[in-house]
């Protein structure tokens, strides 16, 4: 299919202006709170560099569709009758309706319900209503959706930029990249994003989110309403038990991995997993009973650890977090106000149903319980950060520390180290201090529609 593409507006030289707001140490309130630096952040990061998009496990036949966002842009994220995956812009050509109104489904065509527009899965106009009042010369193929024009998929997982100057994204995705396919690659078979969401909003700034990301500072004191969940659902205090006493003394760590991209490790604290203890487990002892019977000790031992979240937090800049088994998403909707969206997987193969069972019932836990506890402190964060005389953040902790910077360029710290968000916010600098210039594609006139 070909493509033509037009240019967007090009931003004014801003080089070097951001460097005001992100020092070594610190950072200034105005990046969390002032809304023309937020719609800065919509050209320049939310279009300037790769963002996830959605996994292609969630629209895995031709004509699925699903609706997302990239930035504030909304999109269609379909297959067209070939297998090919499209971001669409979700705009219809004519007066700027949106042409797809349904979350996710199937579907040969979307008609704009306002004029009766219609597009076919490709983003191609294929039809108007009443068409002789256009005349002779009207063409179709000038008014056909625009799209995303640079999409392209890691291992599953759909990216889509607006910057022709953007690296590939495997080299974009540099240092987490291994980390990914380590993650992917515990499971015997690939991983399915199908199941329903956690969708919660607070009213806070985006980056607030990615901050907490690999921020393990705030765990004891934040997530005490999970301990005592668990404590009581697993009969032991299991959950962030390997946070008693300093953590900054154990061998738990987190890293700025270059990019933007973060990375924290709780894997060498915690130990065996809560399946190898005899604990009742509400709602899955049976499933841990018949897998035991089934496949032995051993093996049901085995089968069972990918029940478990492995206790790490990657984290690809701008949006794209993997926790444990889950997929969580971060979608600014205004300067102060952003979506969280956690997605529950699956393992398609190479594993009994009873494992996915108990996948799902373990994928319960931390929305329900941890998130409302992070989301309700980005929301007072938001408030104390309109103070207008009290300008800075601060970042210091662990940068005195003799943190090690390695040949790949990833600078590890101990576990409750800001190193993270000095590290990503010296990435979102870049974006912001850089000129960009956009495009948008224009749906082509191939032959792969239906």
């Amino acid at each position: 299919m070909t493509r033509a593409r037009t240019a967007l507006a090009k931003p004014k030289p801003s080089r070097g202006r951001f460097d005001a707001y992100v020092r070594e140490d610190r950072v200034h309130r105005a990046i969390y709170t002032d809304p023309a630096i937020f719609e800065e952040e919509m050209t320049k990061v939310f279009g300037g560099t790769w963002v996830y998009l959605g996994h292609e496990s969630e629209i895995p036949a031709p004509y699925d569709f699903r609706l997302g966002r990239l930035g504030l842009r909304p999109i269609i994220l379909t297959r067209d009758r070939a297998g090919a995956v499209h971001a669409l812009f979700n705009r219809c050509m004519h007066r700027g309706a949106t042409v797809c109104r349904e979350p996710r489904g199937s579907a040969r065509s979307f008609t704009c319900a306002y004029h009766g527009w219609t597009y076919d899965c490709a983003g191609r106009l294929t039809g108007v209503a009443y068409p002789k009042a256009y005349g002779p010369g009207f063409d179709k193929a000038a008014l056909s959706l625009r799209e995303v024009p640079f999409v392209q998929t890691y291992r599953g997982f759909v990216f889509g930029t607006m910057n022709p100057a953007a690296p590939a994204l495997p080299d974009y995705l540099g240092n987490a990249r291994p980390l990914l396919d380590r993650w992917m690659d515990r499971f015997p078979g690939p991983i399915v994003v199908r199941s329903r969401a956690h969708r919660m909003t607070y009213r806070g700034n985006w980056k607030l989110a990615f901050d907490n990301a690999a921020d393990a500072y705030h765990a004891p004191f934040s997530h005490r309403s999970i301990q005592e969940m668990t404590t009581a659902r697993y009969g032991f205090g299991r959950s962030l038990s390997h946070f008693a006493g300093d953590p900054d003394d154990g061998p738990m760590y987190v890293q700025s991995l270059g990019g933007g991209h973060t990375f924290l490790d709780q894997r060498p604290a915690m130990g065996d997993s809560l399946w190898a203890q005899d604990r009742p487990i509400p709602g899955g002892d049976a499933a841990v009973a018949a897998l035991r019977a089934r496949h032995g000790d051993a093996e049901a031992a085995r089968l069972l650890e990918l029940a478990v979240g492995e206790g790490m937090n990657l984290n690809v800049f701008p949006n794209l977090l993997i926790i444990g088994n889950q997929i969580q998403v971060i979608e600014p909707l205004a300067v102060d106000r952003t979506c969280l969206t956690w997605y529950a997987t699956t393992i398609a193969s190479g594993v009994p149903d009873e494992i996915n069972t108990l996948r799902m019932r373990m994928q319960e836990d931390f929305p329900n319980f941890g998130e409302p506890d992070d989301q309700a402190n980005f929301e007072e964060c938001q408030v104390g950060l309109t103070i207008p005389e009290i300008e800075w953040l601060d970042l210091g902790r662990g940068l005195r520390a003799g943190e090690p910077t390695d040949e790949r360029g990833v600078t590890t710290g101990r576990v409750t180290s800001e190193v993270t968000l000095r590290g990503y916010l010296q990435e979102w600098k870049r974006l912001m201090n850089a000129d960009v210039e956009l495009t948008v594609a224009v749906a082509g006139r191939g032959t792969d529609g239906p």
